[in-house]
């Protein structure tokens, strides 16, 4: 770390506590040459999750996005946001605990559908109807015998 006042990067932690939301780590230094004393933050960085959907193509994996599409399929629904914020937030925690960095469009749709189908059935139907692209009806009456 740079000692701002005389740009030495010999400095000393001289004091180290976590931050109020718990993301960051707040330390405060010494400066060895100056004897100058500042404040720095550390934070975690994660590795990027990379989904690669089904034309090839690949994107990071946006949480915003998920939720404003299992949000179009509880449109009406009794279906709380904080619920399908834990649903994406089990989705996430799996992934970056098996330590994918990259995974399939399909098995995030499964992942997703997989717990969908404890908070609402018709938030599932629905969500499957898009994410599936269900040819006829026959494929969709399938998944409602399925359930």
């Amino acid at each position: 770390m740079l000692c701002q006042k005389c740009g030495s990067v010999r400095s000393r932690v001289i004091d180290s506590r976590p931050s109020e939301d718990g993301t960051r780590v707040r330390r405060r230094r010494v400066c060895e040459d100056c004897g100058s004393r500042f404040t720095t933050y550390e934070t975690y960085r994660s590795q990027p999750l990379i989904v690669k959907k089904k034309d090839r193509s690949s994107e990071q994996f946006d949480r915003d996005k998920l939720l404003r599409g299992l949000m179009t399929a509880t449109v009406k629904r009794d279906v709380a946001v904080s619920d399908l914020e834990n649903l994406i937030d089990t989705v996430e925690t799996e992934l970056r605990t098996q330590s994918k960095s990259l995974i399939e469009s399909h098995d995030l749709g499964e992942m997703v559908l997989e717990r969908l189908r404890d908070i609402d059935d018709v938030a599932y139907i629905r969500f499957a109807s898009v994410y599936r692209d269900f040819k006829d009806i026959d494929e969709f009456q399938s998944v409602l015998k399925g359930m």
